[in-house]
C-alpha cells in the first residue's frame, strides 16, 4: 500500500515509518519544514507541510490508500497552552477535512492517548471507559480528549478511522518528551534524580515503542472501523520501575522516596525557569498531577483482533537500559 504518516519525525512515528518501509509499504513522511529528517530510511518520500495546514495535509495525502495520523504535541506543559489544542484537536480535523477529498483513502489511523481514556484510581480500564471530563491533569490530556471525540464522531459518520490509544512508550529511539521513561532513567543513572518518584501510588501502563509500532500496523491491515485499541502493556508504578532498572543492571536502587508535593513545588521552579528559556521542562507540576492519579489498561481486545503481542517490562527494559549504555547516556 502508499501510506503517509503524520508525526514522521517523533519517537514512535520514525520507527513507524522505518517498518512499514520494511513491510514493503511505499511510505510518505509528513514532516514540519525544517525539521531533521535524516534518521528517515532513504526510501521513504518526505513531503513537507503542517497539520494546521489543511491544503499541505491534501497534497500529501494524495494517491495515498492509508493515513497515519501521529502528529501531535506531546508536552504536560507549554508556555502557550493553545497549541495542544491547535495542534492535536484542529490537527485531526485537519486531516479529516483532507482525507474526505481524497476519494481513494481506505483507512485512516488515529493515534490518540491512553490519556483520552482517562484516569484509572483503583482499577484496570479497557476500551469502553468513556472519560469522565470531570478534570484534566494536562492540557494535553483535554486536547486528546477532544479530539477522541473528535475521531468517533468522524466514525458514525462513516469515515474509515480506526483509533488507537498506547501507553506510556519507551524504548530505543528520538529522546522527545513522548520518551519519558529513557529521559527520567538518564536523569536516575547521572545521579539527578536520586529518589523514587512518590511512593508507588501511581500506575501507569508501560508499552515498548516497537510493541506499538507493530499494533499501528496490524490496526491498519485489521483493525474495525470506528473501533478503539489499547496499545498498552504491564502496568507499574515508577517505584517499580526503578526497583527493574536496578535489578537489570546490578546496581543499588534509590533509599529515599521524594514526595509528590516536593516534586510539585520542583515543577513550579522549572515552568518559571521554562518561561525564561523556552525550553519546555522535564518535570513540570501538571506532570506531577498525573502522578496523583492510576493509568492502569488492558489491552485484551487488540491482543484478540490485531494479533497484539506486548513484550514484558523487564525485558523492553532490559533492552532499553543496554541502548542507553551503548548511546554513553548512562553507566552501570
Amino acid at each position: 500500500m502508499r501510506v503517509v504518516v503524520t508525526g514522521a519525525t517523533g519517537f514512535m512515528g520514525g520507527r513507524l515509518c522505518a517498518a512499514l518501509a520494511d513491510a514493503g509499504h511505499d511510505v510518505r513522511a509528513f514532516a514540519l519544514p525544517g525539521v531533521d529528517v535524516s534518521g528517515l530510511p532513504a526510501a521513504v518520500e518526505v513531503a513537507y507541510g503542517d497539520v494546521t495546514d489543511e491544503e499541505s495535509l491534501a497534497a500529501a495525502f494524495s494517491g495515498c490508500d492509508a493515513v497515519f495520523h501521529a502528529a501531535a504535541a506531546v508536552e504536560a506543559w507549554l508556555p502557550d497552552p493553545s497549541v495542544f489544542h491547535t495542534v492535536n484537536v484542529g490537527g485531526l480535523e485537519n486531516v479529516l477535512k483532507a482525507a474526505k477529498r481524497m476519494p481513494a483513502l481506505k483507512k485512516i489511523v488515529y493515534t490518540s492517548s491512553y490519556f483520552a481514556i482517562g484516569p484509572t484510581d483503583g482499577y484496570v480500564a479497557n476500551e469502553k471507559q468513556i472519560h469522565q471530563r470531570e478534570s484534566f491533569c494536562t492540557e494535553y490530556e483535554k486536547s486528546k480528549f477532544l479530539a477522541d471525540r473528535i475521531a468517533l464522531q468522524a466514525a458514525a459518520e462513516g469515515v474509515p478511522i480506526t483509533i488507537v490509544y498506547p501507553g506510556v512508550m519507551y524504548g530505543p529511539g528520538t529522546l522527545t518528551s513522548g520518551n519519558i521513561v529513557c529521559r527520567v532513567l538518564i536523569e536516575r543513572f547521572n545521579g539527578r534524580l536520586p529518589g523514587y518518584i512518590g511512593h508507588g501510588y501511581d500506575r501507569g501502563s508501560f508499552s515498548h515503542v516497537d510493541d506499538v509500532v507493530k499494533g499501528h500496523i496490524a490496526a491498519m491491515e485489521k483493525g474495525r472501523v470506528g473501533e478503539r485499541y489499547l496499545l498498552t502493556g504491564e502496568n507499574a508504578s515508577f517505584v517499580q520501575i526503578f526497583n527493574m532498572a536496578a535489578n537489570l543492571t546490578n546496581t543499588k536502587p534509590p533509599k529515599f522516596h521524594i514526595p509528590l508535593w516536593l516534586l510539585a513545588i520542583y515543577g513550579w521552579i522549572s515552568v518559571f525557569v521554562a518561561r525564561i528559556t523556552g525550553k519546555p521542562p522535564l518535570i513540570s507540576y501538571p506532570g506531577v498531577d498525573c502522578l496523583r492519579h492510576q493509568w492502569a489498561y488492558s489491552c485484551d481486545k487488540a491482543k484478540r483482533e490485531l494479533g497484539y503481542s506486548p513484550r514484558s517490562l523487564t525485558e523492553g527494559l532490559a533492552e532499553t537500559l543496554l541502548w542507553l549504555k551503548n548511546a554513553n547516556l548512562i553507566k552501570f
